[in-house]
């Protein structure tokens, strides 16, 4: 008969998968959206693309796997149950956030639930590596929305100087090829990104189970990760691709374009270079409201980003509880 850790092992990999699959009908807006907004690409071109890129990116890099499953907790005072409470929150969150429509992050989402959660198993802050959640999470995650923000305004300044004597037909034109690099670009980084959460948390729960000796991402759980995360991107996720392409501001494919390229290159910044799990979702946002505010301030609808605003500054708090709720329950069990 199997033991109850194998058990919990097997459900923490099925739960991490689904939360990948989640993440990808969730977050593909984040690549798609202002293409499918823009009518550059269709629906179902734009999906299939992002699919393919976010399998190709997920399967690259492990750097941000390692940043959450072995330098944020302290691996001595945690058990596979604290992974598995903070992935059936973040599960949670994303499932009602996606209901409402609200872009919010998949990434902040896990984070708070591997807080709460570890912190009601432990009894202890100290479970938490204080050092490495500021610097490399919670620095990000205040940096990545601004980053992005001035991103999308000042590529939007640079090409409105470059193309300001070109007639709208022809930089629609030139920008309609040009879009599809783009959103490929956020697509690709979006999978190296986001999919390395579910590897690092799988990674963490066989390392605290003692099914491997030291924090290393296998071969399978890269190649499984980024299969369950390119068929939720398959799936699509029309209700939030509304919002972020086009409840926020009105674009043009010049404006796609510019708030693509600025969120990819943050992204693929805090990816490649500081290892941070940042969230494509916040990302790619500001990189919007940043390039609407380039026209002019009152472009943006505000209305709609306070909304969204909301569901950011509320993830974090919000999964965290729910992870405690769910590690108590799963005590008790």
């Amino acid at each position: 008969m199997p033991s109850t850790t194998l058990v919990l092992t097997i459900i923490i990999v099925i739960l991490a998968l689904c939360f990948d699959f989640i993440n990808g009908f969730h977050d593909c807006a984040n690549a798609i959206a202002t293409s499918v907004a823009t009518k550059v690409l269709t629906m179902r071109q734009a999906v299939l693309m992002s699919a393919t890129l976010n399998f190709v990116g997920a399967i690259l890099f492990t750097n941000v796997a390692k940043t959450i499953g072995s330098d944020m907790l302290n691996k001595d005072l945690i058990k596979p149950t604290v992974v598995m409470a903070a992935i059936i929150a973040a599960i949670i969150w994303d499932i009602i956030t996606w209901y409402y429509g609200l872009p919010s992050s998949s990434s902040h989402a896990l984070i708070g639930g591997l807080i709460g959660s570890a912190i009601l198993y432990s009894g202890k802050f100290s479970v938490i590596m204080w050092g490495t959640f500021f610097t490399k999470i919670v620095l990000w995650l205040l940096l990545s929305p601004v980053i992005g923000f001035v991103a999308g305004y000042i590529i939007m300044v640079i090409i409105n100087i470059i193309f300001r004597n070109t007639r709208p037909t022809t930089v629609s034109k030139i920008f309609s090829k040009a879009q599809i690099f783009s959103a490929a670009a956020m697509a690709f980084n979006h999978g190296a990104n986001d999919a390395q959460k579910s590897m690092g948390v799988i990674t963490m729960a066989l390392l605290s189970a003692g099914y491997i000796s030291s924090f290393h991402v296998q071969p399978w759980v890269i190649v499984a990760c980024a299969t369950s995360m390119a068929i939720g991107t398959s799936v699509g996720g029309a209700k939030i691709i509304k919002t972020v392409g086009s409840k926020m501001a009105k674009l043009a494919p010049v404006n796609g374009f510019a708030a693509e390229t600025g969120g990819a290159i943050v992204i693929f910044i805090a990816t490649t270079f500081f290892h941070a799990p940042v969230s494509t979702t916040h990302t790619i946002t500001t990189s919007i409201m940043g390039v609407g505010a380039s026209k002019r301030i009152n472009s943006v609808k505000w209305s709609v980003v306070k909304n969204i605003v909301w569901a950011w500054v509320l993830t974090i708090p919000v999964c965290a509880m729910i992870a405690g709720v769910v590690i108590s329950l799963l005590k008790l069990i």
